[in-house]
């Protein structure tokens, strides 16, 4: 029999997780923000002599992943995205690719297309009581951006440098933990 009512009565706190990537542990340590992506249903058009009747497409939009982390004094993290940016666009020359697919952190499992280029990710979600609820499990990221660092000597307050950085996948999924 269908509840109609819900049970657990408490709301979900956006300060509630933790988030695993792979091939950059050093930017998942810091990350203080994080975002479960949208998802899209394409939608086709049936043609119809009186109206044009929307119906459910075939395929789905997921949005972009996008992270907020502190950086670390030594800029190891913020590195760690950089290169792994810099070794996919090889902006000096082929070898970088080179680098990036043979000194990954990742091999084994999340190696794809023979490329170690790729990483899994994990958003794990904690219940109000700090009890991981439900894992969203990314497949297949890369980085696409990484914000900027602006030094700026006129400042009074010190507040410490944050990166964002945004990541396309292949899919996600959401996945309960234990009894939800």
């Amino acid at each position: 029999m269908a509840r109609s009512q819900i049970e657990n009565r408490n709301f979900l706190a956006p300060t509630g997780f933790q988030f695993n990537l792979k091939r950059s542990p050093k930017v998942a340590f810091f990350c203080n923000e994080a975002n479960i992506p949208d998802v899209s249903l394409g939608v086709a058009i049936q043609p119809n002599y009186l109206r044009d009747i929307p119906t459910p497409g075939d395929k789905l939009e997921f949005g972009d992943l996008r992270l907020r982390f502190l950086v670390d004094e030594n800029l190891e993290n913020y590195i760690e995205l950089q290169d792994w940016i810099r070794g996919l666009g090889y902006p000096d020359s082929v070898q970088e690719f080179r680098d990036l697919n043979n000194n990954g952190l990742v091999n084994g499992n999340y190696v794809k297309d023979k490329l170690n280029i790729y990483s899994d990710g994990t958003l794990q979600i904690l219940s109000s009581s700090l009890i991981p609820k439900f894992n969203i499990n990314f497949k297949d990221l890369f980085p696409t951006s990484l914000t900027t660092l602006t030094f700026d000597a006129t400042d009074t307050d010190i507040e410490y440098f944050t990166a964002n950085a945004e990541f396309k996948y292949t899919s996600y999924e959401i996945v309960p933990i234990g009894k939800v």
